[in-house]
């Protein structure tokens, strides 16, 4: 279950790789900024189911580590404007921070599964996931709509 878990998350890693750098050639919009954590929040749903609870510690523990990693997401995500459009700005870092990030979550999921239940484990992780993607979204719409705003006032200067 362990090396099938694994697999299954470095292939949805390259796959996230491979949405990021596919969107960077296109313009973003807050729509394509806020509704990945609301899509992921279904998620949660897991938790009705009493094998996935987790105790209040290893809640905040995830959701501590989650918050932590975002901190390198949001370093390396950066906007730009181009032809009037925001686009988001390649970063070769973010490629390194996300199989970075990758790695670490499999060498913690082997050392952690020999302590913590396989169903709290996967809750945990799925904490730490959403305790990353929602504060690194907030953080690039917060800077998308000041760019947003910023094209739109020169858009209107020029005019």
């Amino acid at each position: 279950m362990m090396i099938a878990s694994s697999i299954i998350a470095i292939c949805m890693g390259f796959f996230v790789l491979f949405i990021r750098m596919k969107a960077q050639k296109k313009p973003v919009s807050a729509k394509k900024i806020i509704l990945p954590p609301i899509f992921m929040s279904t998620g949660a749903l897991m938790f009705l189911f009493p094998i996935f609870r987790v105790t209040l510690g290893e809640l905040l523990e995830a959701l501590t580590v989650g918050m932590l990693f975002s901190l390198l997401l949001i370093k390396t995500s950066k906007f730009e404007i181009r032809d009037n459009d925001i686009y988001l700005k390649r970063s070769k870092a973010f490629a390194f921070i996300l199989i970075g990030l990758l790695l670490i979550r499999i060498v913690a999921k082997s050392i952690l599964s020999t302590t913590i239940d396989y169903g709290a484990l996967s809750g945990m992780f799925w904490i730490l996931a959403f305790g990353m993607i929602v504060p690194w979204r907030i953080a690039m719409y917060v800077q998308y709509r000041k760019l947003y705003q910023e094209n739109q006032d020169l858009t209107t200067n020029s005019i």
